[in-house]
């Protein structure tokens, strides 16, 4: 094929503009990736580069940095939008919690942290939190409602559905496809964790 055949390149920097901002971890920009939903804050846009998910409109890197540091600083726990789960589930993916605001990636993760003079030293899958991540994004599939079979364990929170007559469908749902669902996400999750790409993630960060 002659050069003059080939398509060209066109790095991701040519879509910044006020409909994509700049990503808070790497500075490239943000692509619509879903629209608003009960439950959210806003449509969710996501980067190409790093990964990161943002609900709503784009903070600065230290709010990000906060949201990251919720839990114990030196060992965050991240549900991972680079996970399987995140791929197959899509708008229906577990990690789409209500309130959510980012949604990390492990190298979304290693740029923001750096800009405090830290690295990703090790990650390591979480199997039991991953396969229950998988086993609801799957349910979240057949039911109005959103991640409502964790929230009934007690493991998070629901986007419930707006009529009753749907939360009994979604109560029904959860209980009678548990098994085929979890018969599923066994697989999925098992890949996932066995190529980095598992539902949750612990990272282990330490100063430079």
């Amino acid at each position: 094929m002659s050069n003059a055949q080939r398509t060209p390149v066109v790095p991701l920097e040519a879509g910044a503009g006020p409909e994509n901002p700049p990503c808070p971890a790497c500075g490239e920009p943000l692509f619509g990736w879903l629209s608003a939903r009960p439950g959210l804050r806003g449509p969710v846009s996501r980067c190409e580069s790093c990964g990161l998910g943002v609900v709503g409109a784009p903070g600065e890197p230290e709010e990000v940095l906060r949201e990251l540091s919720r839990s114990e600083d030196s060992a965050p726990r991240i549900a991972n939008r680079a996970s399987f789960a995140a791929s197959l589930g899509s708008a229906g993916w577990a990690g789409l919690e209500p309130g959510a605001r980012y949604l990390f990636t492990v190298e979304s993760v290693r740029r923001l942290v750096a800009r405090r003079d830290q690295v990703v030293r090790s990650r390591r899958w979480a199997p039991a939190a991953g396969l229950a991540a998988t086993w609801q994004t799957l349910l979240n599939s057949v039911t109005f409602g959103h991640n409502v079979a964790l929230a009934a364990l007690g493991r998070g929170e629901a986007a419930r559905a707006a009529r009753p007559w749907q939360r009994r469908i979604d109560a029904l749902a959860s209980i009678v496809l548990a098994i085929p669902a979890l018969a599923i996400a066994i697989p999925v999750e098992l890949a996932g964790g066995l190529t980095g790409r598992g539902a949750v993630i612990s990272l282990r960060l330490e100063l430079l």
